[in-house]
């Protein structure tokens, strides 16, 4: 009862109008995905936990509408609540205070929807309008990457590797979606000789759509997995809308990663194939891979490229290959493609090493939520044999109906990994993780956090010099 009585307060904080902005904004402005992440909230006082509100001009906007409706509508209620028979002011006054909290979200996300289709709209198709004709006059190579996974780091590799020879330009950050491609292309010099860019994929349609603006002569499919299932509602709606890269891109200019079983499957013959294996007549020989990076060699006829990179893993190779064999083909030699390879280092958040002064060694994979990153770094942790590893998850999000199946395949991994501690996050997807890991016969232990802060907090006194902790991804607060 009594934190029943919190919960229902907790709207009518003199913060919730903050709280409700910064829901929109951590939603992205997705007015279905805040509904639905405000009604499954039952406190409110609490729901900055990662991040915090960011003051744009929007979110400014929204705040001040929220603060006016909060003063129109105490003033009118009181001016209202003169007129009401007596009998019925302590009836009135509950209805009101009630509804309020209601109205003021549905206020807020009819503003947004006006705001959205009356300004918003209009004004991301003039600049999206106006970058598509700046894109077209420009003559650099433009190379576009779609998948459910790996286009971050798959864009970062090619463009170090390439700007070795080449003047080369991509957006920054995660940068995918129209507007913000738009804007970065508008900030083109047009002296770039390679353009590089990130495809985001949310909905049916969306690649397509990022196609007509980008015109890509060249294209990477990275893999295709659950991520997103929940908008895509089924796989084969996935598989589609990134293979719609090939409606643009000729057969024999699509590199495509076939170590991922729905890439494979849907490929078609004349693509570019590429896996931990080789790649376009370029065969692997002698991979290795520990804490302190990646190596292998490149071989092809008679020319050999010793590549050695700061990323960790054999899934590593692949994407590697891939973007060394696109740089020899737009004229890179194999000494600028051997220097590119060598200045990369792990990115921030994908399994990037951390060793702090007690001699922890941390693997923050934290922007790595999707099934085959997941496994990929299970891998990795199983080929350190002389350490203690633990594996500290809240699971991965948007998996759809194939919620249960991917967590319980991370614990059969998990399992079969022969990882020493896991440490569950407790939210609606570890326990499934927790059911594959007693499936196979775990032999570890098992711990369990409410939240992420208490089990870092906890973290320094588990672990000892030499152990290696992997925090693998991290929900966003709507998902918490």
């Amino acid at each position: 009862m009594r934190q029943a009585l919190k919960n229902f307060f907790s709207r009518y904080r003199p913060r919730h109008v903050r709280s409700i902005v910064y829901m929109l904004q951590a939603s992205e402005y997705n007015i279905r995905d805040f509904l639905k992440w405000y009604w499954r909230t039952k406190n409110f006082s609490n729901v900055e936990k990662r991040k915090r509100l960011e003051k744009t001009a929007k979110a400014k906007l929204l705040l001040l509408f929220g603060g006016i409706f909060l003063i129109v509508y105490i003033a009118a209620a009181l001016v209202v609540f003169n007129f009401i028979p007596y009998p019925y002011k302590i009836f009135f006054l509950a209805v009101l205070l009630y509804a309020m909290p209601y109205i003021l979200v549905l206020l807020l996300a009819v503003f947004l929807f006006l705001g959205q289709n009356l300004l918003q709209k209009p004004y991301e198709f003039f600049i999206i309008k106006k970058a598509r004709e700046k894109l077209l006059r420009h003559k650099a190579i433009k190379i576009a990457i779609a998948g459910s996974f790996g286009k971050t780091s798959m864009r970062e590799i090619l463009k170090t590797i390439l700007s070795e020879g080449k003047k080369v330009a991509a957006p920054g950050h995660s940068h995918n979606t129209p507007i913000a491609i738009g804007k970065f292309i508008e900030s083109l010099k047009g002296d770039e000789e390679v353009l590089i860019f990130e495809l985001g994929e949310y909905y049916p349609g969306d690649i397509r759509k990022l196609c007509n603006l980008v015109r890509p002569q060249y294209g990477f499919i990275t893999g295709i997995n659950e991520a997103h299932l929940d908008r895509f509602r089924t796989l084969s709606s996935t598989v589609q809308t990134i293979f719609e890269l090939s409606e643009f891109v000729p057969d024999n200019s699509i590199y495509i990663n076939v170590e991922n079983v729905l890439a494979r499957e849907n490929a078609k013959s004349e693509f570019i194939v590429y896996s931990r294996k080789g790649v376009n007549g370029w065969k692997i020989l002698n991979p290795k891979t520990d804490l302190s990076g990646t190596s292998f060699i490149l071989k092809k006829d008679n020319i050999e490229i010793k590549m050695e990179s700061g990323l960790l893993g054999l899934h590593q190779i692949g994407p590697l290959s891939a973007a060394a064999d696109m740089a020899f083909l737009l004229g890179l030699t194999p000494e600028q493609i051997q220097k590119g390879v060598k200045k990369i280092k792990p990115f921030d958040h994908r399994l990037e090493p951390k060793m702090d002064s007690s001699g922890v060694i941390t693997l923050d994979d934290s922007y790595n939520g999707n099934p085959d990153g997941a496994g990929a770094v299970i891998d990795f942790l199983a080929s350190l044999k002389n350490h203690r590893r633990f594996y500290v998850t809240p699971g991965l999000v948007e998996m759809g109906f194939r919620i249960d199946v991917v967590h319980k395949e991370i614990g059969d991994k998990l399992a079969k990994a022969q990882i020493e501690k896991v440490i569950l996050i407790k939210n609606s997807v570890t326990p499934y993780i927790e059911r594959g890991l007693k499936e196979a016969g775990f032999k570890g232990e098992i711990r369990w956090f409410n939240d992420a802060l208490s089990a870092f907090n906890a973290l320094p006194s588990l672990t000892v010099k030499g152990d290696i902790v992997l925090l693998q991804n991290d929900w966003p607060d709507q998902y918490a």
